[in-house]
């Protein structure tokens, strides 16, 4: 039956402020809509998200404003007890039952509808069913009015702040970052509110719960078996005879959908009872399977449960987006290091830490899908998400299982809050253990048929009280066709709670750091870029956490911060000769991340030189986050299975306006370290070992690379290629690194101090490029302070841009090429460098998600965006331009942005013209003479507005307009 999600026309008003009872909202005294006391609400969301969106806060992610917000420890928890109101429609027919549905609230509620009271009990992290059928209105029209109250123990925020206050939010079973962190203001409501999403569903007199999927292979994922268990409660007060309707449908081009299986079972369910029911396994020859972003397609089947009750039709149905894998996790004998498997195939991890996408739970499926398909386009196979945040949401999952992202989800526990930390918080976990095990149990449950869910972890840093510990693993023990015990167990595997995938007490436990729960993750600021792939950096096979630097882009800075947050770090050297940076106090409270860490790494902002300003300060430290974050995942993939089996950053993204450890700011706008990551982590990889200056060549995939060769040109700051060389052709076997060749420019007489190298990976055959990759380089004891002189020099670009407009949508792929010539040395005539085209096992060529109920492709007019060819043979217009420049020599470090019309003044009157997000499949590069490159973008612009497209660079201090 429909369902119905109330997400729209809700008010709300401060409990105190209220005068009138449950009841009477609900019956004789409505609220008339948003006038004094009562506003409008964001449902799903928080108080404090409702009070921001009326202004009746200020901004607490803008500059210092969270200061000037009421803090719950100070102010009450009365003051943040909230009522939510609203209305809905709903005529019952014969013989169905209602349900009003609450997928999460924080932390409990009193529900009033038409006059009637029910409780929601504590737990932020449950789902709330109520029965509403006797109580709707005869009518039609229904009164819905919800008091949330704040979490019991919202705690008090420390005057030197803290990991997570003073932990007493640890006694509940909540979010812990609510009361701050080292990357985190206090969030002053403790994220108090109707938090997910809010329905109502109609059924028959039989409802379907929670039905589970599992799949199990045979003969080397020859055959398969699709096992399903579903609950079946049977509300009305006669025996139900029933047909249960298991279909499996899989989606060909053009939204034509093939039914792969159809299959009915009767069965009979007394009344007033609620049954387990397992039906007959289904068998798939060959099934498509589900791979990990980089491995393979991310195959899903359309997998619907519906069940008809005689005498009155079709009585429920449920539906749920499957992907057939196997996931294994073990310890690796080789490296000590966690060792995950899918389909059989060794996965090297590089992915990241997660903790939420908004910090005022302002979670959206856009949202979702954007945050997700950026880490899709990192190369990234893995987000961890931190014990400290969400138990994350349905659609999370669900763009997760789209784009190919395995999760590590972790449970409410964190250390610093959970047992260690000042003041020393509370050994034993959460007060109420059962309450904890309760929306442990129903987590699982509503999240276990995603495909992309990797691993249970019991916590961060610290593992779960013994009785909670055990509970988990009893929940989560593996069912023996998972495992490679013999045993007689012969359960379906779908009547076990998850049983497919591997659980871990702690994030430091069991082949995570040291494996035994010391605190060996780490380290999380500013690194030489060569230590990376030194043998002594990190001991261990999987790093969980390890992070660095984030300031975002400048544009991002006047956004979000008034003028006395635009003034940049003081430098001052030390009596060591290292720099100390000292931020202003707007950037010190937005957790500002220095870029120099005295006593082991120079200052690497001002190894480009002093910044003259905020612009070039934040351009210099988007050079930086390029630099340190490539190298990072350059680093552990080239130890890949012999040293490490996986490294998640610390962390991808900020939950608000914070200035560390992010690839994208909250804004949506992506730091040169974006682009970093997505050129280390791509699947086939050409990189420098810039420890020993050895080439290699990284093959994450399950072939063999052949007719490969390597072709390698430094280029100085003249415009000149003193150093060439191609390699003889090589083979790469499957999941390995090869030692190709040393990079011996920087040992030859006449090498310059500062110079660009360029490694194209190709194919013989075609001379189609696999892999690009163009680095910066210094000689020892040098700096990049020449790169301030080489800025005058301008140098001549051609861009040819082909524009298709569908509605707000617009698809661009601009063909860039560096017109300055260099005829020092003949080149191979490799074909124009496409990111996604070039790289045959990119596993995004897919289309995009953007129908989430029905997983509708984008119009087949548009063919595949990133990954394949790029769109229509008739664009809406082509637009040509070029940027005169008298020098040759490398296009350096060339950003593309997009900007609409002035959007509202911000608190200080700046106008940020950007429009965000958009999706590029290359940014922050460099063009050698000659060379020519496809970058793809693609953006969603506001009515009315009509885009510009600039480009900057290095030698180009002014923006041009290039569309």
């Amino acid at each position: 039956m429909a369902k119905k999600v109330l997400d729209s026309g809700w008010l709300a008003a401060r409990s105190t402020e209220v005068s009138l009872t449950g009841v009477q909202l609900t019956t004789t005294h409505p609220p008339s809509g948003p006038t004094t006391p009562w506003m409008e609400a964001s449902v799903p969301g928080t108080v404090l998200g409702t009070l921001v969106k009326n202004k009746a806060v200020p901004d607490p992610f803008y500059g210092l404003n969270n200061e000037a917000i009421i803090d719950i420890a100070d102010s009450g928890r009365d003051y943040y007890t909230f009522w939510f109101f609203t209305t809905f429609d709903c005529t019952l027919s014969a013989n169905q039952h209602v349900d009003l549905n609450f997928r999460a609230i924080n932390y409990s509620a009193e529900v009033y509808l038409n006059g009637h009271k029910q409780t929601l009990p504590k737990g932020m992290f449950r789902r709330h069913t109520l029965d509403i059928t006797d109580i709707l209105n005869p009518s039609g029209n229904n009164l819905l009015a919800v008091l949330v109250y704040p979490p019991d123990h919202p705690g008090t925020i420390p005057a030197e702040g803290g990991q997570g206050g003073d932990h007493e939010i640890g006694k509940d079973v909540a979010t812990q970052y609510v009361e701050g962190w080292d990357w985190m203001c206090p969030i002053r409501d403790r994220n108090t509110g109707i938090w997910d999403e809010v329905s109502i569903t109609a059924t028959g007199p039989v409802k379907i719960i929670d039905p589970h999927l599992v799949s199990s292979f045979f003969d080397e994922f020859k055959r398969s078996y699709l096992h399903t268990t579903v609950e079946l409660q049977n509300k009305s007060s006669w025996v139900a005879e029933c047909t249960v309707t298991l279909q499996v449908t899989t989606e060909l081009e053009e939204n034509i959908c093939l039914v792969e299986h159809f299959q009915n079972t009767d069965l009979t369910i007394p009344a007033k009872s609620e049954i387990e029911y397992t039906l007959p396994p289904l068998f798939f020859y060959k099934p498509n399977l589900w791979w990990p972003n980089g491995m393979g397609k991310q195959s899903l089947y359309n997998v619907e449960i519906s069940v008809d009750v005689n005498g009155f039709g079709e009585s429920d149905s449920w539906s749920h987006y499957f992907g057939f894998r196997k996931i294994e996790s073990t310890i690796d004998s080789t490296t000590g290091g966690r060792l995950f498997k899918v389909n059989g195939q060794p996965v090297f991890i590089r992915g990241g830490n997660w903790i939420l996408s908004d910090g005022l739970l302002r979670l959206t499926k856009k949202r979702y899908m954007v945050d997700i398909k950026f880490h899709a386009d990192m190369n990234f196979n893995m987000l961890r998400c931190w014990g400290g945040g969400l138990a994350e949401r349905p659609d999370f999952y669900h763009y997760c299982d789209i784009y190919g992202l395995l999760v590590w989800q972790e449970f409410w526990i964190t250390g610093d809050v959970d047992g260690r930390g000042i003041p020393i918080s509370n050994i034993n976990g959460p007060l109420d253990h059962d309450l904890f095990l309760l929306c442990a149990r129903d987590t699982i449950k509503l999240l276990r048929n995603h495909a992309s869910l990797a691993i249970w972890v019991g916590g961060n840093e610290q593992v779960p009280p013994y009785d909670i510990n055990t509970a988990l693993k009893s929940y989560l023990k593996l069912h023996p066709l998972f495992t490679n015990e013999n045993t007689t167990d012969s359960t379906d595997p779908s009547k076990y709670m998850d049983g497919t995938r591997a659980y871990v007490q702690g994030s430091m436990w069991d082949g995570f750091a040291d494996g035994k729960g010391n605190f060996t993750d780490g380290p999380y600021e500013i690194q030489n870029s060569e230590d990376f792939f030194k043998d002594s950096f990190y001991k261990y096979g999987f790093n969980p956490e390890v992070g660095s630097v984030g300031v975002p882009v400048a544009a991002t800075i006047r956004a979000t911060m008034p003028p006395e947050g635009w003034s940049i770090p003081i430098f001052k050297k030390k009596s060591n000769g290292y720099v100390e940076e000292t931020p202003n106090p707007i950037w010190e409270y937005h957790k500002y991340i220095p870029y120099s860490k005295p006593g082991k790494v120079h200052d690497q902002i001002l190894m480009y030189g002093y910044p003259k300003n905020l612009d070039d300060f934040c351009e210099k430290a988007q050079l930086v986050n390029y630099v340190q974050y490539r190298a990072l995942l350059e680093g552990w993939t080239s130890r890949m299975w012999t040293k490490y089996t996986g490294v998640l950053i610390w962390k991808t993204q900020n939950p608000w306006t914070g200035l560390r450890g992010q690839f994208y700011d909250h804004l949506h706008d992506q730091t040169a370290g974006f682009y970093g990551c997505r050129s280390a982590a791509e699947p086939v990889h050409v990189q420098l070992n810039l420890s020993t200056y050895f080439i290699e060549v990284v093959n994450t995939t399950a072939d063999e690379l052949t007719d490969m060769a390597v072709e390698i040109s430094v280029w100085d700051l003249d415009g000149a290629c003193p150093y060439y060389k191609v390699t003889d052709k090589m083979s790469v076997p499957p999941k390995k690194v090869k030692k190709v060749i040393e990079m011996i420019y920087p040992k030859s007489k006449n090498a310059k101090p500062v110079y660009f190298v360029l490694l194209k990976l190709f194919r013989a055959s075609d001379m189609a490029i696999v892999s690009r990759n163009f680095y910066w380089l210094h000689l020892s004891g040098e700096d990049y302070t020449l790169l301030e002189e080489y800025r005058k020099k301008k140098v001549p670009l051609k861009i040819t841009s082909d524009v298709l407009i569908s509605g707000s949508t617009y698809k661009i792929k601009m063909l860039l090429e560096n017109s300055s010539t260099n005829s020092a040395t003949k080149t191979l005539d490799l074909k124009t460098f496409d990111k996604d085209e070039s790289n045959m096992y990119n596993s995004r060529s897919r289309q995009l998600a953007e129908n989430f109920e029905k997983l509708k492709r984008e119009p087949s007019a548009w063919t595949r965006f990133f990954g394949g060819e790029f769109i229509s043979s008739n664009p809406n217009y082509v637009k040509r331009c070029e940027i005169n420049g008298t020098h040759n020599g490398v296009a350096f470090f060339l950003h593309i942005s997009v900007h609409g019309g002035k959007k509202d003044l911000g608190n200080n009157g700046y106008v940020d013209t950007r429009i965000l997000p958009v999706h590029y499949s290359e940014n922050y590069f460099s063009l050698v003479p000659g060379e020519k490159m496809n970058v793809n973008l693609s953006f969603e612009v506001p009515d009315g507005v009509v885009p510009r497209v600039l480009l900057t660079g290095w030698n180009y201090s002014e923006s041009h307009t290039v569309l």
